[in-house]
C-alpha cells in the first residue's frame, strides 16, 4: 500500500507538471503577446526557448502531451484491480501485474528522458527545469514500483512482455489492441503531417531559406532597397528575439526582389533596461544592442550592425566592439561613444514611446501605410502585402 501511494503521489506531481508544460507551450508558439515563463530566467535555462524548438514534440504531438499521458497511465495501473470489476471495464483485466508494468515504462521513460536532456544540452544549449524535473521522477517513478528482490527492472520487463503475449493470444483483446493501434497510428499520422499542434516544425519547414547563418542579400549603408520607394516597410524589432533574425532575412530579400520598397528599421527592444512599457523582463540586452545600430547608423552603416546583431545576438558591450571591429568599416572609439551617449538614448527612448502610441508592443512587427502585422508572416505574404501598396517585380 506504502509503495502504492508513493507512486500515486510521484504520478500526480508529474501529470500537473506536465499541463504546466503544456501551457508554457502553448504560449510560446500559439500566444503571440505572452509574457516568459517563470522558468525561463536566462539564455541557458529557458523552457520557453526550448518548447519553441522542433525537438519539443514528437510525431507532432507535444512532448508534455506525452508526459501527461504516461503519467495518467500509472495512475491507471494503480487502480486497475478495483477499475476492472466495473462491467464496462472488464478489459482491464489483461493487465495482470501492473507494478511490473509501471517499473518497466518508468524504466523505458527515464531512457528516453536521457536522451531528451543530451539534445536539450548539447544541440538546443537550453535546460528546461520543469523537464528535468519530470526526469527524476520518471526514475522515481520506476524504482518504487520494481522489486529489486525477485529480479529488479529485467524480470518486471519480462513479466510484461509475457503478460503481453497472454493477452494477444484471446482474440477479442488482439482486436481491440488492432483497432487501439489504428487509430493512434491514424491520429499520429494526422499529428505529424498537418503539424497543427507544432507550429515550430511547419515554421521551420516555411522559414528554412531564411534560417541561413549569414543573411543572402545583405546590404551595407544605412538603406535597405530604393531611394525613392513607392512603399516604406517599417520594421519594429528586437535584436534578442529569437525569431527576428528570420523577419529580417526576408526584409532584406523583399527589398532585393521588388522594386520600389524600402525597409526602414525600428527599435523596438523588450528590455527593462530602456523599454518602461514592459512588466517583465524579456530580451535582456537588446537595449545595448540596439543603441549601438543606432550609433553605427550615424556612421552610415545601420544595416552592417544591423545583420552582425541578428546574426550573432551579442549580450554585452565587449562581444559587441570584437563584432564591429572583424568588419573593419567602423571608428570603433566613435562607435562606443556614441553608443553610451544621451543623444542615442533619447532616439532609443523615441522609438520605443512611439511603437507605443501605435499600439505595437511585440516584435516583430510590420507596418506599411499604419496597416501592422505581428510575428512572422511566409514570404509571399509580405510580398503580396507590399505590392499592394505599389510594389512590383524587379
Amino acid at each position: 500500500m506504502k509503495k502504492k501511494i508513493s507512486i500515486a503521489v510521484l504520478a500526480l506531481i508529474g501529470f500537473i507538471t506536465t499541463i504546466d508544460l503544456a501551457y508554457i507551450y502553448y504560449n510560446a508558439n500559439f500566444n503571440p503577446y505572452a509574457l516568459s515563463s517563470f522558468c525561463s530566467v536566462s539564455e541557458f535555462i529557458d523552457c520557453d526557448g526550448i518548447a519553441r524548438t522542433s525537438e519539443s514534440q514528437f510525431f507532432g504531438v507535444p512532448l508534455a502531451y506525452w508526459g501527461m499521458f504516461f503519467y495518467a497511465f500509472v495512475l491507471l495501473m494503480l487502480y486497475v484491480d478495483k477499475l476492472k470489476n466495473i462491467k464496462f471495464l472488464k478489459f482491464l483485466e489483461v493487465f495482470k501485474n501492473p507494478l511490473a508494468y509501471i517499473a518497466s515504462l518508468g524504466l523505458i521513460s527515464f531512457a528516453i528522458s536521457m536522451v531528451l536532456l543530451c539534445l536539450s544540452l548539447f544541440e538546443i544549449q537550453k535546460l528546461c527545469v520543469l523537464c528535468a524535473f519530470t526526469y527524476i521522477l520518471n526514475f522515481c517513478i520506476g524504482c518504487v514500483a520494481v522489486d529489486f528482490k525477485n529480479g529488479g527492472f529485467v524480470s518486471a520487463i519480462k513479466q510484461s512482455f509475457f503478460d503481453f503475449l497472454d493477452a494477444v493470444k484471446i482474440k477479442k483483446y488482439l482486436i481491440a489492441l488492432i483497432a487501439v493501434l489504428v487509430v493512434a497510428g491514424g491520429f499520429l499520422t494526422y499529428t505529424a503531417t498537418s503539424l497543427k499542434f507544432a507550429p515550430q516544425v511547419k515554421n521551420m519547414q516555411k522559414y528554412k531559406e531564411f534560417r541561413a547563418k549569414k543573411v543572402k542579400y545583405a546590404v551595407s549603408g544605412n538603406i535597405l532597397g530604393d531611394t525613392n520607394p513607392k512603399v516604406r516597410v517599417y520594421v519594429y524589432s528586437d535584436y534578442q528575439c529569437p525569431i527576428c533574425y528570420v523577419h529580417n532575412a526576408m526584409m532584406h530579400k523583399l527589398a532585393a526582389k521588388l522594386k520600389g520598397v524600402q525597409i526602414v528599421h525600428k527599435n523596438l527592444p523588450l528590455d527593462k533596461e530602456c523599454n518602461v512599457y514592459i512588466s517583465a523582463q524579456m530580451h535582456e540586452g537588446a537595449c545595448l544592442a540596439a543603441k549601438y545600430a543606432i550609433a553605427a547608423e550615424k556612421q552610415g552603416y545601420l544595416w552592417d550592425m544591423n545583420n552582425l546583431l541578428f546574426e550573432n545576438r551579442p549580450k554585452t558591450e565587449a562581444e559587441i566592439i570584437r563584432l564591429a571591429e572583424k568588419k573593419k568599416v567602423f571608428d570603433l572609439n566613435k562607435l562606443q561613444v556614441d553608443a553610451n551617449s544621451i543623444e542615442t538614448y533619447q532616439e532609443l527612448e523615441k522609438q520605443i514611446d512611439e511603437a507605443n502610441s501605435k499600439g505595437i508592443i511585440g516584435t516583430p512587427t510590420t507596418m506599411i501605410n499604419d496597416e501592422t502585422r505581428m510575428g512572422v508572416k511566409t514570404y509571399p505574404e509580405f510580398v503580396e502585402w507590399a505590392k499592394m501598396y505599389g510594389a512590383e517585380e524587379k
